[in-house]
């Protein structure tokens, strides 16, 4: 969900000689992939506008069960005031939890421990709680000391309830804290670093953070990918304006199906997905060799940003170089679901109550450091009508 403005490209080498097997390719086994406010408006084929924004940037969202949508945005480029919001019906935001978890400002005399400063994402998990994921990094530069952490937020009285800080041992500097996932069954989440290039681990009890796979080529950017996005390649503009480095963003993505048991995960820079046993990750006992030996390669033909899991176990991919939405159904074969202009820069995925899934448009590719400009197009959240299966 985030592109570095860091230049954090592997060699050859370093890659050839990073720790742990080579995970098991399942291409052996199935075939190869082929701010004004407006109202909802459906835009064609079952998607629906929920909410746009002319001028603030979202990522991250999480639809609870009662049908409310929190969003959150980063601390990047163009304005920012909130951290994260619900949405009104009509898609005006308001802050969350309230005012002063969303008042602190660079420079400002507030503690970071207990402000947002830069919040990637939130999501909703089974038991009714919002987590907040802050890689506390304003502008993708250096980390805020103190500020990183995970937030949860109870949905029935909107107060945070815990705050479990990472240090930097947990949050070294260069990384950048990107997603989560909540696995209620062995009191653990799981997030993903695309700065650096890792699995994180968090015991909710306690609060203690182990670092995965950040020595395996599963958490890293693929060298020999050049993403194409609204028709241009995805380059960091020099200062003379001409196109320079490909950005290489790390472990982004991750979903956690909903029996607990598969953990998915891909860096943004790559074309491969992986899977593995979430027993496995959660369980310190597992050696690094048994955790890279038991990894899963999925190829797929998407540079993908977003992940996310049905109740049958299918898994939806965003598609930034597609404008589009794939889904797999059969392990190993893809198929495009949505496809439209408007989806422009698809980040994070979200089931609703209805089985309607919901995406943000963040636009990255026509924001600095890969544009001069801000976008012209409004910021979208849209909605994918309930799926026939």
């Amino acid at each position: 969900m985030h592109v570095a403005r860091r230049a954090l490209v592997a060699s050859a080498a370093l890659l050839a000689a990073l720790l742990g097997s080579v995970p098991r390719d399942v291409t052996a086994d199935i075939a190869p992939p082929n701010t004004p406010r407006r109202k909802p408006v459906v835009v064609k084929d079952g998607l629906e506008e929920v909410a746009a924004s002319a001028t603030h940037q979202w990522t991250g969202i999480a639809v609870a069960p009662d049908g409310r949508i929190f969003v959150s945005y980063p601390r990047w480029s163009g304005p920012h005031g909130t951290s994260v919001a619900v949405l009104a019906k009509d898609g005006t935001p308001t802050p969350y939890p309230d005012a002063e978890w969303n008042a602190w400002k660079p420079g400002s005399v507030k503690g970071v421990a207990d402000h947002f400063v830069c919040v990637q994402s939130v999501r909703v998990d089974p038991a009714g709680r919002l987590w907040v994921l802050d890689p506390g990094a304003p502008k993708l530069g250096a980390i805020v000391p103190g500020a990183p952490k995970l937030v949860e937020i109870d949905l029935a009285t909107d107060k945070v309830v815990r705050t479990i800080l990472f240090d930097a041992t947990a949050a070294p500097e260069g990384s950048y804290l990107n997603d989560v996932r909540i696995d209620r069954v062995r009191k653990v989440a799981y997030l993903t670093d695309s700065g650096l290039g890792a699995l994180l681990v968090v015991d909710l009890a306690t609060g203690a953070t182990r670092r995965l796979l950040e020595d395996h080529p599963s958490t890293k950017a693929e060298a020999d990918v050049i993403p194409k996005v609204g028709g241009q390649e995805l380059r960091v503009l020099l200062p003379d304006g001409t196109p320079g480095p490909v950005p290489q963003v790390h472990a982004d993505g991750i979903a956690l199906d909903l029996k607990h048991d598969l953990l998915y995960f891909c860096a943004l820079t790559s074309r491969t997905l992986y899977k593995v046993k979430a027993s496995l990750l959660a369980d310190p006992a597992t050696t690094k060799e048994a955790l890279a030996a038991a990894l899963v390669r999925i190829p797929h033909d998407y540079v993908c940003d977003g992940l996310e899991v049905d109740a049958a176990g299918h898994v939806y991919l965003t598609d930034l170089e597609g404008d589009a939405i794939s889904v797999m159904k059969v392990p190993g074969l893809w198929a495009r679901l949505a496809h439209d202009a408007r989806i422009a820069w698809p980040d994070s995925l979200s089931f609703g109550p209805d089985g309607a899934l919901y995406v943000t448009t963040a636009q990255i590719h026509r924001t600095p450091p890969f544009s001069k400009t801000m976008p012209e197009t409004p910021y979208r959240i849209l909605k994918l009508a309930p799926l026939p299966w």
